[in-house]
């Protein structure tokens, strides 16, 4: 039990269903729309779809999203990709012949088919109870009439507005400025695009005048898209990867995610005694720290396309391949930071999680990537595009080289978790790169010192990035010193690490929903 004298949150209980969200009206939507008979696909669907007006730096209907999904009466985890391909025409050694060392963020050719509405329709026509028209109609109200902006998105939106160039700086700035919190952010024509999609389902996006809209933006801006590129775009129907750690096992997608990622940094974990460690103590700080190095650099190396992901997920959760970069980690002395492959990382992503009456359990996160995504928008239908082509690496013959209809590597992971056989939560960690580290701090804070979920997602966090051990003001100066002493170069960061949502499905059929304090969003049961 939380301590009641410390200004934090209470966990949220409800029997019915529940919501977790990074913004509450995106949580009381997806409430509305169980109340009105939808199931926990439906909720999530209409609340992510509502998270592109509430936190447009953060994703929206040019982006690309990943599910977990328990259906009802199952514990058979089901997977969805929802990530873009790269077009077809797409060239790799033009970008090098212009001088590009690494992947660009902010032109046309960072862009790949915008995966989330395919996704979208597959998931809801597949799982869903309601259809699209219902499913989206609280959207639809809100992107015509507007959403105030809240707190954290207005200091997010002042801070990376710069990204936003051409047509966007009108769509997405008031006045030529940031909105100020509690001023209202209107799209009118995002509403008309969801308009169609209601009505016409995929088509309605990847076809006709929208797709037409978003292909004429793209290639002004340098890209090499065409409308059969649009209109085969498909997402993945695939099967998760799990692994333990000690009594839990961690359930994530297979690449092109970094979900093999956090199976490889727990199962690192798993071979120290991290539960005898202070959990805020510089032991744990520091453990952490060299399991992530060494994680992220697998993943830098063996992560690409799908079409690998065989490959990479069985050399990253062989236990020979944990022990061999566990031995590697020096407990009193940071190693060197590990140089990465992929270069572009990020740290905006909304992440949700829906659980119904009946158990259905839906984790899902859905980004447009780097904060407003490339910065490029589709003047006429009002979205922004995702610069997932960033992602890529344009070093020859590695996993994720770019090429023509590759999925490039994804930073954005949802989660499972489950104890003999039956899923225990669905769960998230925002924050681009920290996703993988983030899972594993998760399961750690819950199985080695038995937090509650809020209390776990409530904990202060650190993370290794670019040579730099990025700390929260949570930890002391004392700590941070002593980091140094170790090694390690050590920043407090300006902006908290990541956000959490979670939902724990107790055997005794009460749902605990759990939000972190570091978003606008909450969670709501009913």
């Amino acid at each position: 039990m939380r301590d009641f004298h410390s200004p934090n949150r209470s966990a949220v209980y409800a029997e019915r269903g529940m919501a977790a969200t990074s913004h509450p009206l995106a949580s009381k939507v997806a409430i509305d729309i169980l109340g009105q008979g939808g199931n926990a696909v439906d909720a999530a669907i209409a609340a992510a779809v509502l998270l592109g007006a509430c936190e447009p730096h953060m994703t929206g209907l040019g982006g690309d999203c990943f599910v977990l999904l328990k259906p009802a009466g199952t514990d058979q985890v089901i997977g969805l990709n929802g990530s873009g391909t790269a077009p077809k025409r797409f060239d790799a050694q033009a970008l090098r012949d212009a001088g590009h060392a690494e992947m660009p963020t902010n032109i046309g050719a960072a862009v790949t088919v915008p995966g989330a509405v395919a996704a979208f329709c597959a998931l809801s026509e597949r799982h869903g109870a309601l259809g699209l028209d219902a499913v989206l109609a609280p959207a639809i109200t809100y992107f015509e009439e507007g959403v105030p902006v809240a707190p954290r998105v207005a200091f997010d939106w002042a801070a990376k507005a710069g990204n936003l160039q051409g047509p966007a700086r009108d769509l997405f700035l008031l006045n030529g400025q940031a909105p100020r919190p509690g001023q209202i952010f209107r799209s009118p024509k995002q509403a008309a695009v969801l308009r169609r999609i209601a009505a016409e389902g995929r088509a309605g996006f990847y076809e006709g005048a929208v797709a037409q809209d978003m292909i004429s933006a793209l290639n002004a801006a340098g890209g090499q898209h065409s409308l059969e590129d649009f209109a085969v775009q498909t997402p993945l129907w695939v099967d998760p990867i799990q692994g333990p750690y000690k009594d839990t096992d961690l359930i994530e997608l297979p690449p092109n995610g970094q979900g093999a990622a956090a199976l490889l940094m727990a199962n690192i974990l798993a071979l120290f005694d991290v539960s005898a460690m202070d959990p805020r103590g510089t032991a744990r700080i520091h453990l952490e720290a060299e399991a992530a190095k060494l994680a992220y650099d697998a993943r830098d190396r063996l992560v690409g396309d799908p079409s690998m992901a065989a490959q990479a997920t069985a050399r990253m959760t062989d236990p020979a391949l944990a022990s061999t970069l566990a031995a590697l980690i020096d407990p009193k002395r940071a190693m060197p930071a590990v140089d990465a492959l992929t270069e572009a990382v990020h740290k905006d992503t909304v992440y949700l999680t829906v659980v119904d009456q009946d158990r259905m359990a839906v984790s899902l996160i859905y980004s447009i990537f780097h904060s407003f995504g490339s910065g490029i928008a589709a003047p006429e239908s009002g979205f922004l595009f995702q610069n997932r082509g960033a992602g890529f690496t344009l070093k020859s013959g590695h996993p994720n080289e770019a090429a023509p209809g590759k999925r490039p590597m994804h930073t954005i992971i949802p989660g499972m978790l489950a104890q003999s056989g039956r899923v225990t939560m669905p769960f998230g960690v925002m924050g681009g790169q920290y996703q993988a580290a983030g899972h594993a701090r998760f399961v750690s804070n819950l199985v080695d010192f038995g937090m509650e979920a809020q209390t776990a997602i409530d904990f202060p966090r650190s993370f290794p990035e670019d040579g730099v051990l990025k700390v929260e003001k949570g930890y002391s100066d004392a700590q941070r010193a002593e980091l140094s002493d170790m090694g390690h170069t050590v920043e407090v960061q300006l902006e908290p690490i990541g956000g959490a949502q979670a939902i724990e499905i107790t055997g005794d059929g009460v749902l605990v929903g759990a939000s972190d304090p570091r978003k606008d969003g909450c969670a709501l049961g009913y």
